[in-house]
C-alpha cells in the first residue's frame, strides 16, 4: 500500500480543485451571506467529513470484494474519466459564474418562501450552544451538502484513491481540502465565489486527473 504522504497529497490536491466552483462551494458561500456563519461553516463540514469518511470506506473495501489489479485498473480509467470530463466541461461551459447562477436562483426562490429566517436567527441566539446544531440552518446546510455530494466527481474519486492509496492519507487529505475550500466559501461569501474562474478550476483539475491517471497507469500492482 502506498504512502500516507501520497494518499494525502492526491486527495488534498483533487478535493480543492473539484470543490472550488462545484455547487456545494457556491451554496456554503450563499448560506453564508443569509444566516450565521458558525452554524453553516459546521453543517457543511459536519457534511462534507463525514462524506469524506464513507467514501474512503467504499475504497477500501473494494479491494476485499473484487482483485486489487481490478481495482487498480478502474481507478486508472476513472481518473482518466474525470480528466476528460472536466476538460469538457472546462471547453463548453456556457459561462464562468453559470454554477452560481443557478445556486442563487435556487436560493432565492427558497428564500422568498421562507420569510422567517430572520426570527430563526434571533432564536438562535438564545438557545445554548449544543442545542444550536439541531437548529433548522445546521440541518439545511448539512443536508444540502450531504445530498449534493452524492454521486459527485470529488466522492467518486475519493472512492477510487482509497482503493489505490493508503485510505487514512485519502481520508485526511480530503477532511483538509473540504475544511480549505468550504471555510473559504462561509468567509469569502459571494465576493469571492463570483471571482472564481469555473473553466480555469475545471482545465486545472481535468489535467491533473489526466496525470493521476497515468501515474496509476504506469506504477506497478502491489498485491
Amino acid at each position: 500500500m502506498s504512502s500516507v504522504v501520497q494518499g494525502f497529497t492526491k486527495s488534498l490536491a483533487i478535493t480543492v480543485l473539484s470543490e472550488i466552483g462545484d455547487k456545494t462551494f457556491f451554496a456554503a458561500a450563499i448560506l453564508a451571506m443569509r444566516h450565521p456563519r458558525r452554524l453553516v461553516l459546521s453543517g457543511c463540514l459536519s457534511a462534507l467529513i463525514v462524506m469524506t469518511i464513507l467514501s474512503a470506506f467504499v475504497g477500501w473495501a473494494a479491494p476485499n470484494l473484487i482483485s486489487r489489479k481490478w481495482t487498480h485498473h478502474i481507478t486508472t480509467l476513472l481518473f482518466f474519466g474525470f480528466g476528460l470530463w472536466s476538460l469538457w466541461d472546462a471547453f463548453s461551459g456556457g459561462g464562468e459564474s453559470e454554477e452560481l447562477a443557478e445556486v442563487e436562483a435556487k436560493f432565492d426562490a427558497d428564500w422568498k418562501d421562507n420569510n422567517g429566517a430572520t426570527i430563526d436567527r434571533k432564536k438562535k441566539q438564545k438557545r445554548p450552544f449544543f442545542t444550536q446544531f439541531f437548529s433548522p440552518i445546521f440541518l439545511k446546510a448539512f443536508s444540502i451538502n450531504f445530498f449534493g455530494e452524492w454521486d459527485d466527481k470529488s466522492q467518486l474519486a475519493t472512492i477510487g484513491l482509497a482503493a489505490d492509496e493508503n485510505p487514512f492519507g485519502v481520508v485526511l487529505g480530503g477532511i483538509v481540502g473540504q475544511v480549505l475550500c468550504t471555510t473559504a466559501a462561509v468567509l469569502g461569501g459571494k465576493s469571492l465565489a463570483s471571482q472564481i474562474s469555473e473553466k480555469i478550476v475545471a482545465l486545472s483539475g481535468g489535467v491533473l486527473f489526466i496525470v493521476f491517471s497515468i501515474q496509476s497507469f504506469l506504477s506497478p500492482i502491489e498485491p
